[in-house]
């Protein structure tokens, strides 16, 4: 039943992705391969959290299909290796459950069937298979088989006549080829795999900090003073900052694009460097008995003030950017700009807990990273290319018009409505049209395995 349904899906694989583009295929292909998870894993299936990690999989083959971003693509792939990770071992971090996804999609099978002698420092087969005997009941009877229809040919023109209108030209060799590269991988993923002892060593390791035998007053002391002097630096430092800032966009009246692209970018420049910087020398000054020394009160609450200071630094920043986009109409810079704020603010939080929990670095890791995977996730949802159009239309005090048609064809459709209704020059509206003939030929080619969400909105015109 197993090999039928590996069989089955692999020929499903061929259908939806030879020689065909992305778009309803992928979502397709993502539902495909959680059932076959949860054919061969249903305890696994009873787990919420497993039930939830592959709803977020199948909401990311969705987004393909209803705007084919590289994103999108991205976050799939990522969600798909994630739940065959957590598959495996549903107590690893998301960064182990990565690793062991890429590994299960890319040798599960070998990994399944072979093994390493660690003493010998061979690869020893798990599985006892006589490969002679394998060869001997393949080539053999086909070897007789050919044999004895050349003979029955010479001596029976009928048989003959049969066996020459055999035309074998129907069989497409590469769509054979590209099923089974499909078995391959649904042969590998259907039973998630671990890998040591990179996941034996996560479980192992855990989020808090303990007290080491090496514990010495003198040198806690050193480390303290020292920990004071740099965090009460870079607090100034901060404060500096952020006074010359406020009063720069306070007295300043003239809004010009340099203006504010230059601030934006050296704030984030001065963000990404006091923050990287000071977050160095926090887990360094934190690393170890220091969180158990007794005088480390004045150090934790410099921390604690570096922490809130840099928050008010994003929130500066991120009043910045705001006006940048205002005036000057979204791009994917400015919400890159975005996305790594609310990544920093992230960060920063997670570092206080760190501090007043007594948590390792690890903590910080395994949360952090799982915040980059749900960030990605959320944005991978989200059709940026219409939205960016649609503001900067809409709410924009100016844009860049070459900007938005250089934008894949996820604004086509919205930039040609834009064009009846908005004042645009003629140089501007020929690209447009040319843009628009081009994306809906494209459509209108469209396999059923290619479908898009526009195909349907195209339609109802």
């Amino acid at each position: 039943m197993k090999q039928f349904i590996l069989i089955a899906s692999a020929l499903c694989f061929s259908i939806l992705f030879y020689d065909k583009q992305i778009g309803l295929n992928l979502f397709l292909f993502s539902l495909l391969s959680v059932i076959i998870l949860a054919i061969n894993n249903t305890d696994d299936f009873k787990s919420k959290k497993n039930i939830g990690y592959a709803g977020i999989y199948l909401a990311t083959g969705l987004a393909v299909f209803f705007h084919d971003s590289a994103l999108a693509i991205i976050a799939n792939s990522i969600s798909f290796f994630t739940l065959i990770g957590l598959l495996s071992q549903h107590k690893s971090s998301i960064y182990v459950n990565w690793l062991n996804g890429l590994y299960t999609t890319i040798a599960g099978l070998f990994h399944r069937n072979f093994t390493v002698n660690e003493a010998k420092q061979t690869v020893e087969s798990q599985k006892e298979i006589d490969y002679v005997h394998l060869a001997k009941i393949v080539l053999i009877p086909a070897a007789i088989v050919i044999i004895f229809i050349g003979l029955y040919q010479n001596g029976n023109p009928i048989f003959n006549e049969l066996i020459e209108k055999i035309d074998f030209g129907f069989i497409n060799i590469q769509w054979l080829l590209f099923a089974g590269l499909g078995y391959y991988l649904f042969l590998n993923i259907h039973n998630p795999i671990v890998v040591e002892p990179a996941t034996s060593q996560d479980l192992k390791t855990g989020n808090l900090l303990f007290k080491t035998k090496d514990f010495s007053i003198p040198i806690l002391k050193q480390e303290n003073q020292l920990g004071i002097i740099l965090i009460a630096l870079l607090n100034v430092l901060i404060v500096i900052f952020l006074i010359t800032d406020i009063t720069f966009i306070l007295t300043n009246e003239e809004v010009r694009g340099s203006v504010f692209s230059n601030q934006v970018h050296s704030g984030i420049n001065a963000l990404i460097a006091s923050i990287v910087i000071a977050i160095i020398i926090l887990l360094y000054v934190f690393r170890g008995n220091l969180n158990f020394y007794k005088e480390n009160k004045t150090v934790k609450n410099l921390a604690f003030t570096w922490i809130i200071l840099n928050v008010i630094l994003v929130l500066s920043i991120a009043v910045k950017n705001s006006q940048y986009i205002y005036y000057f109409g979204l791009t994917y810079k400015r919400i890159g700009v975005l996305v790594y704020l609310i990544l920093t603010l992230t960060g920063l939080v997670t570092t206080l807990i760190k501090i007043d929990k007594t948590k390792n670095i690890w903590y910080l890791f395994r949360l952090n990273t799982k915040a980059a995977f749900v960030v990605l996730v959320i944005a991978a949802m989200i059709n940026w290319d219409y939205h960016i159009t649609n503001y900067n239309f809409n709410y924009a005090k100016s844009m860049d018009i070459n900007y938005l048609i250089d934008l894949s064809d996820n604004n086509t459709l919205l930039l040609k409505e834009k064009i009846e209704t908005k004042g645009i020059e003629n140089k501007s509206i020929y690209r447009i049209e040319e843009k628009y003939k081009n994306y809906t030929m494209e459509l209108y080619t469209n396999s059923w395995q290619e479908l898009q969400y526009d195909n349907l909105k195209l339609n109802r015109r």
